[in-house]
């Protein structure tokens, strides 16, 4: 047990310290990483008071009330932990989605600093350029509005970054309303409509994030693919436990 509680408690404060990276190299929190950092504290407890937390449990156990609680916490538990590997099977499997010449791309929007990319957003663009290098017979819808602390709207933004990299400004179109997924492909396959372009998209965001966006694009009647963006590691758990709330969201809200 002594061992057990040794790699436990090791797990327990990588996990902290994994969580916890986004909030003190980029200010960022939100409920992907405070939910790690509230699991992997709760684990780091129970290692280091092993011995008392099960007397406490076994305690419980002989009562028959509190046993009833004892229970439904785990058949919760259980749940959550099924909903947490389907979710994570769907998010994996919709990288799969492999897209054509002459798809319209769609790069969905992403946190701009100032006029500058976020490195989120830098992530799908380099995604997109190397798509549009390869792939001389797809335009491109660039969504993203405007929103705090952006001194432009995040389609503008990639626009320069595209442009500045060599790709033509005439296969680009600029989406600057949307402010979530929903909006950016809403918004989006008006343009693709307004403007008569293919109506089978390749979907550019990273890769946790393309399940519940190609969810929405099925529900607008677009045929869409993936291009998937890599995600920086110590940005990937707090956004994959994100997009776990948000498929779960997506799904019975």
């Amino acid at each position: 047990m002594i061992i057990f509680r040794i790699v436990l408690s090791i797990i327990s404060i990588l996990g902290i310290a994994w969580f916890s990276l986004p909030l003190f190299t980029g200010r960022i929190l939100n409920i992907g990483n405070a939910s790690g950092i509230l699991i992997f504290s709760v684990l780091l407890l129970y290692s280091c008071f092993f011995k008392h937390i099960n007397q406490f449990i076994v305690m419980l156990w002989s009562k028959i009330p509190s046993r009833i609680i004892l229970i439904i916490s785990g058949v919760v538990i259980i749940i959550c932990t099924i909903f947490v590997i389907i979710e994570t099977f769907l998010m994996i499997s919709a990288n799969f989605n492999t897209p054509s010449n002459g798809d319209t791309v769609i790069v969905l929007g992403c946190k701009v600093k100032g006029e500058n990319a976020s490195l989120m957003l830098v992530e799908r663009l380099e995604a997109a350029y190397e798509f549009l290098t390869d792939n001389d017979k797809s335009v491109c819808i660039l969504s993203g509005g405007k929103g705090s602390g952006e001194d432009i709207s995040e389609a503008e933004c990639m626009y320069r970054y595209l442009v500045d990299k060599g790709i033509d400004p005439q296969r680009l179109y600029k989406e600057d309303k949307s402010t979530s997924t929903r909006e950016n492909l809403m918004f989006s396959k008006e343009i693709i409509d307004e403007y008569g372009l293919n109506s089978s998209v390749a979907i550019v965001t990273n890769e946790f994030h393309l399940y519940r966006a190609g969810n929405i694009a099925a529900a607008l009647n677009l045929t869409y693919h993936s291009i998937p963006a890599g995600t920086a590691w110590w940005l990937l758990p707090t956004y994959y436990v994100r997009e776990l709330f948000g498929i779960m969201y997506q799904w019975f809200l």
